[in-house]
């Protein structure tokens, strides 16, 4: 490495000296000083030799798989071979004549030059489009046509009276020049071709070069060239940057390359080339122009032509492919808001107001899927019910993605009668359950409909109504809703209760009830069950069905989910203190246990408080482990790690699996209040309980039943041997301090008297609740259900 390096240098100096002597040879020359012609020649070939020399030094550096440097060299190899005859021929005083060995050289020259040249730009070029090529040939052209007109104007007065071997002999070497130039010219008008930074090392040599040639030619022709002169060193001045350039590109690196034109410079160049054949064939009307410049000037303008063709078809189908970007969803490939909306606007124009039904599909709890099994299956999950939806449309259905898990059909010249039938299908057809991840996710969707002109007169409108419909849906029974004018008061109070429960988070306007939990042993407390309530400033006591959707809706429950454990743990802390330690279990959303930072969170605030993490149960639905066992699994164990009870809330429905008991950690099974309310009076339901029983107490786990509302449930669950019980038949939930004087005053092994009897429910604060009430004043089973959570 070090003796190339060392032979580069040794041969830079060599150039630069022989450079720096023959020009000051050509120097003395034009003042009078006749140098010795031999000083000359010598300064002249060490000056031309070491070029080629360091041409060569580059070829081997890049072990000749440079097929662009090999031929520089070889092209500058034949210059100098032709420069050495003609010396040569100086030195023996031989008469100079047209053409000699000197000028094959320089002819093989341009052509080796001109290959070095397209293999350089091809080697770098590979993923040039058709139209860069057009801007190529345009920018090439009409460097031609300049060119032209240029070598007619300067050498055809000169070659008058020449023979016809010294004619074509000096007007190759312009000729040449030209060619090169124009391919120059083409390359420029390339856009993002990087051709290295020595790029226009090599430019300027080939002007310099060609500028030498053209003036030798029109001296030559006038008789008046002398050897030695400035104009000489052109030509050495141009080989040696051809030679710097063909050292450049063997030692640059790829990430030194740089861009050839920029999309302005190539618009200049292919622009100019366009104006130069335009002036030429206006100038043709009052100028002589040779018939070569006009005959390269019309190509000019047909090329320009027909690149102007190309842009404004690829213009075309870019504006074609822009409008269907706009108008499609990126995900799903289905029509977005944009597309139905302007399909609305064309049939409303065309069909003069005919009925258009909109219906707006809504996935219920799809936020669950995204925070349980990441946004990846979520976009998967949304893809296949595109999909699932496009098979279940009629004729004249417009399926389109509005949104996030919003969903949309347009149908044509349907009212109310066919588009309630068509959300009955459409609702059906997911209820088939969709496998990602080897998971089996059961999806449920809720329609708006809305019907044009009846509740709208454009689609924005009725847009509007239908979302006003579907959010109504997901409370409705039916899951759709058709419109109606009172829809519009539901939704103004809607996200009125949203700003209001944003206020109660931050506000303290959220309160805990307390649900104990009987040993059906001993009859004793050790445990309670904290449910959340909303002391709203007007409306009074709300219960969580008021609520709790919203809360899932908009994005709260993380923020709820503080609130209510900080709740909890508060009055952990305060019975702790009062020497009546209880366990407080805390009902928990699969969006809060997907919460990574849930377990530290829980530790700090246990700390913060000095309470034993035994203080502490999370309810968890089996809905949740199911969905993502590998996420759940790392949480609860994380949480249980840190003495925190895991407890299975609402057992025995929907996703009920022996394995998952076995692989996760879990303390405690809640049997659901379904099979408890019923167990009384059916007893293929007795027999169920029986065995959940059995089952959990063969895995060391501890059975919970809620929703014990009659005596006679109560004993048989003792009977079957369950550890614990919750219902209103004990105590409904309660505020603290109530449900501390119950514990300190209820009748020993009684339960026919309860805190229904002591503490009267009050109706009146509880708006909407009167439904969910059974014949004895108590909730029932569905009621209590709503408010657990």
């Amino acid at each position: 490495m070090g003796s190339r390096a060392s032979l580069r240098t040794g041969l830079l100096w060599m150039i630069g000296v022989g450079l720096l002597g023959f020009v000051s040879a050509a120097a003395l020359t034009s003042l009078g000083v006749r140098m010795p012609t031999l000083v000359a020649a010598a300064f002249e070939l060490a000056s031309i030799v070491g070029p080629t020399a360091l041409c060569w030094v580059a070829v081997h550096r890049a072990g000749y798989r440079r097929p662009e440097v090999v031929l520089a060299a070889a092209a500058v190899t034949s210059w100098t071979g032709g420069s050495i005859f003609y010396l040569a021929m100086l030195l023996a005083h031989s008469p100079v004549t047209f053409p000699t060995f000197a000028d094959v050289g320089t002819a093989l020259f341009y052509a080796l030059i001109a290959a070095a040249l397209v293999v350089a730009v091809r080697r770098r070029a590979r993923r040039v489009s058709s139209s860069m090529w057009w801007d190529a040939v345009v920018g090439a052209l009409g460097m031609a046509v300049v060119l032209a007109v240029v070598l007619d104007r300067l050498l055809t007065p000169a070659l008058m009276g020449h023979g016809p071997l010294a004619t074509i002999a000096l007007t190759a070497y312009p000729l040449c020049d030209v060619l090169l130039l124009v391919t120059v010219a083409g390359v420029a008008a390339l856009r993002n071709v990087r051709m290295g930074n020595g790029w226009a090392v090599l430019v300027t040599g080939l002007m310099i070069f060609s500028a030498a040639d053209l003036s030798y030619s029109m001296k030559a022709a006038a008789g008046s060239y002398l050897y030695g002169t400035t104009w000489d060193a052109g030509w050495i001045l141009g080989i040696t940057l051809i030679a710097l350039w063909a050292d450049s590109t063997v030692r640059d690196q790829p990430a030194r390359a740089t861009s050839v034109a920029s999309g302005a410079v190539s618009l200049a160049v292919s622009s100019g080339a366009t104006l130069a054949g335009l002036t030429v064939l206006v100038l043709h009307q009052w100028l002589p122009v040779s018939t070569m410049a006009l005959v390269l000037a019309g190509v000019t303008l047909l090329a320009a032509a027909a690149r102007s063709e190309l842009a404004f078809r690829r213009l075309a189908r870019l504006a074609r492919l822009l409008r269907r970007t706009a108008a499609t969803d990126e995900l799903t490939g289905l029509p977005n808001r944009r597309a139905i909306t302007a399909e609305a606007e064309e049939r409303l124009a065309s069909k003069g107001g005919r009925r258009q039904a909109l219906l707006v599909l809504d996935l219920d709890k799809f936020k669950e899927v995204n925070d349980s099994l990441g946004h990846h299956v979520g976009d998967q999950l949304l893809v296949r019910v595109g999909a699932r939806l496009r098979e279940h449309l009629g004729s004249g259905d417009l399926l389109a993605r509005l949104g996030s898990d919003e969903f949309a059909v347009l149908m044509d010249d349907a009212g109310r009668d066919e588009a309630v039938p068509r959300a009955v299908t459409l609702r059906a057809a997911l209820d088939e359950p969709f496998v990602l991840l080897n998971i089996a996710l059961h999806l449920s969707v809720s329609v708006g409909i809305a019907v044009l002109p009846d509740d709208g007169d454009d689609l924005n409108a009725l847009l509007s109504k239908a979302d006003k419909a579907m959010y109504k849906a997901k409370s409705a029974s039916s899951g759709y809703h058709v419109y109606s004018s009172v829809d519009d008061a539901d939704a103004a109070s809607r996200l009125q209760t949203v700003e209001e429960l944003r206020t109660a988070l931050v506000t303290d306007q959220l309160v805990l009830h307390y649900q104990p939990k009987i040993d059906l042993d001993t009859d004793e407390v050790s445990s309670v069950e904290a449910l959340v309530r909303w002391q709203h400033p007007t409306r009074g006591l709300l219960y969580p069905d008021a609520f709790l959707g919203l809360v899932e809706e908009f994005g709260l429950m993380p923020s709820l989910t503080q609130v209510v454990l900080e709740l909890a743990l508060d009055q952990a802390a305060v019975w702790a203190r009062q020497g009546q330690p209880l366990t407080v279990a805390v009902n928990l959303s699969a969006s809060s246990l997907v919460d990574g930072n849930l377990p530290d969170r829980v530790t700090a605030m246990l700390a913060a408080r000095s309470v034993p993490p035994s203080v502490l149960q999370l309810e968890i639905t089996e809905e949740f482990l199911m969905a993502d066992r590998d996420r759940a699994r790392s949480i609860l164990a994380r949480l249980r790690d840190g003495g925190v009870e895991i407890s299975v809330d609402d057992f025995g429905t929907g996703y009920s699996s022996l394995s998952y008991l076995l692989d996760l950690p879990v303390d405690e099974l809640k049997l659901d209040r379904s099979l408890v309310y019923t167990m009384g009076d059916d007893a293929r339901a007795a027999a169920l309980v029986a065995s959940t029983i059995a089952l959990a107490h063969s895995l060391d786990l501890r059975m919970v039943a809620e929703g014990v509302e009659t005596g006679r449930v109560f004993s048989e669950l003792r009977r079957l041997g369950c550890d614990q019980a919750q219902g209103y038949f004990m105590s409904r939930p309660v505020p603290a301090a109530d449900l501390d004087h119950w514990l300190n005053n209820r009748p020993e092994h009684d339960w026919s008297t309860d805190i229904a009897s002591a503490i009267p429910i009050r109706l009146s604060v509880v708006r909407g609740r009167d439904a969910e009430l059974d014949a004895g004043g108590e909730p029932s089973a569905a009621g209590q259900r709503a408010g657990s959570r």
